[in-house]
């Protein structure tokens, strides 16, 4: 296959298939968290999970001293966008909304999924900020899919996507100069995955390309601000936010959703890559 940069690196099937694994073992600790998820525990608590679940199935944290980042995940409460370290302090109360970033490496491949979860009675603006973020999500991911099997995608069509979902869903701030990103035999990698844009730019949406889509928006303004930790982003305007992920691989025929459990069947159905049952016995 010709590629259309260095910067950009092409997985193999076989490749996709190692990726796969580590997304799943994601996946896993994001469900064993999300289980939990409730006033009271605190977000160290949460992060000791993750940590197990990667550990036991022979993976290490992408994220634990990744450029000195000292925990496994990021918890994000509240106006907290994305990066926020985990704490015995940060308990979680009745009516927060919590953000969970969690990344893994396995057999040198990457996967990094995201999910927010209302914490108890939440009001029923942040489940609909939520369930915002994950229709973003996944129209993004539907895009890329359709892309890649029409041939004739680009990768600004997810950005464009996600955008227009959002718009759809409602009043939402969109945060700018965070984004989805490539990954594969690193966390983060080119290129850089827009959540706003105008369709038909950037690299065509082509089989082997792997990228981390990840929308993120805000009750109120879109605008942040880094703490003085030099990783939590919040809010300026100290307006929820919700932070959602998928690490995705394209084929010629659609997409695999590696850190999605079903694969992304249930939401891209025939855009489902058919390759996915030979590729699972290599």
């Amino acid at each position: 296959m010709a590629r259309q940069s260095l910067d950009i690196e092409y997985k193999t099937p076989e490749q996709i298939v190692l990726m796969r694994a580590a997304g799943l073992v994601v996946a896993r600790a994001l469900a064993e968290m999300r289980a939990v998820v409730a006033p009271g525990i605190s977000t160290a608590d949460l992060d000791a999970i993750a940590e197990r679940v990667i550990r036991d199935a022979g993976g290490q944290p992408s994220f634990l001293g990744y450029q000195g980042y000292p925990a496994s995940i990021c918890a994000s409460v509240n106006e907290e966008v994305v990066h926020a370290i985990p704490s015995s302090a940060r308990v979680l109360r009745d009516g927060d909304l919590v953000s969970l970033d969690c990344g893994a490496v396995l057999d040198g491949w990457h996967g990094d999924p995201a999910i927010t979860v209302p914490v108890g009675a939440a009001a029923p603006c942040l489940h609909r900020l939520a369930e915002a973020a994950q229709e973003a999500l996944w129209a993004g991911v539907r895009a890329a899919a359709e892309g890649a099997a029409s041939g004739q995608g680009r990768l600004t069509d997810v950005s464009h996507a996600v955008e227009s979902a959002i718009r759809r869903a409602g009043r939402y701030g969109i945060v700018v100069g965070y984004g989805g990103h490539g990954i594969g035999s690193a966390m983060h990698q080119n290129p850089y995955v827009d959540n706003t844009g105008r369709p038909g730019r950037g690299p065509r949406l082509v089989p082997g390309l792997c990228i981390a889509i990840e929308p993120m928006l805000t009750l109120g303004l879109p605008r942040t601000t880094e703490l003085s930790d030099g990783w939590t982003v919040v809010t300026e305007d100290g307006s929820v936010a919700a932070h959602v992920e998928h690490t995705v691989a394209l084929f010629a025929d659609g997409a695999w959703v590696l850190t999605a459990e079903d694969g992304g069947r249930a939401q891209l159905g025939d855009l489902m890559t058919r390759a996915t049952g030979v590729l699972e016995k290599t």
